[in-house]
């Protein structure tokens, strides 16, 4: 797969369907991990504890073996958002995710930083938030919270949106059906849900309209991560 822009009418393969999460400690780890994935997954996610520790290298070791999807969930003023997205759009990944909550005004800008090099998710409630998580920071919970931010979000013009399995059908019903969604909280049957409060099986939440599934443990914790990504793209239906 290129970084040409995703939508829900993307001719994907199963496996283009899996976005590894490639949570590991240094750019040597990440790029064996990611070398050794190439043809089973169809993105790496680089994400905020590895970027920070590596910054724009350890992007440029894994563009070498696919499409990059940097989850640094942008969240701050505007523009302190524009132009750190205006430094990412540099790095030459397809897709870049910000916190919804941040406001329309923030989406923005991180929309018009990346100037069209790379898509902006924007990321409705955390998959580890719970409703009385939610509760207890004085929000509603998820079942109007994330339906607002998502319309809040693309009116901003951000062409993907990350949401739970459980949020994604009353996400489609909100947004339509040409905004990518792309979710995490991915559970293979038979595993533990880890740190999400909302998880689901892969073949569920594509079932539920999930365009790209966020997968980390499963695959990168498992003896044979090659095997194990390619059992779960197995589950997943061909377009």
């Amino acid at each position: 797969m290129g970084t040409e822009p995703l939508t829900p009418t993307t001719p994907l393969a199963p496996s283009d369907r899996i976005a590894v999460a490639l949570d590991v400690a240094s750019v040597r780890e990440a790029d064996l991990l990611a070398a050794s994935l190439v043809g089973a997954v169809g993105w790496f996610k680089v994400g905020l504890e590895l970027y920070l520790a590596h910054g724009p290298e350890v992007v440029t070791a894994i563009r070498t073996h696919g499409p990059v999807f940097l989850d640094v969930k942008l969240h701050d003023i505007p523009t302190t958002v524009e132009r750190a997205a205006a430094r990412i759009a540099e790095l030459g990944v397809g897709l870049v995710t910000v916190h919804a909550g941040g406001g329309a005004d923030m989406v923005r800008a991180a929309v018009d930083g990346l100037g069209g090099h790379g898509q902006v998710l924007a990321v409705t409630v955390l998959t580890s938030m719970s409703d009385d998580d939610l509760a207890s920071v004085g929000a509603p919970g998820a079942a109007s919270q994330v339906p607002r931010l998502a319309g809040l979000a693309v009116e901003a013009g951000a062409t993907g949106l990350v949401c739970a399995p459980r949020d994604l059908r009353v996400v489609r019903e909100t947004v339509g059906p040409d905004v990518l969604l792309v979710t995490p909280g991915i559970r293979p049957s038979g595993t533990g849900e880890d740190d999400h409060a909302r998880a689901a099986t892969p073949a569920s939440a594509v079932a539920d309209g999930a365009d790209l599934l966020v997968i980390g443990r499963p695959i990168t914790h498992a003896d044979d991560p090659v095997a194990a990504a390619r059992a779960i793209a197995a589950e997943l239906p061909a377009d």
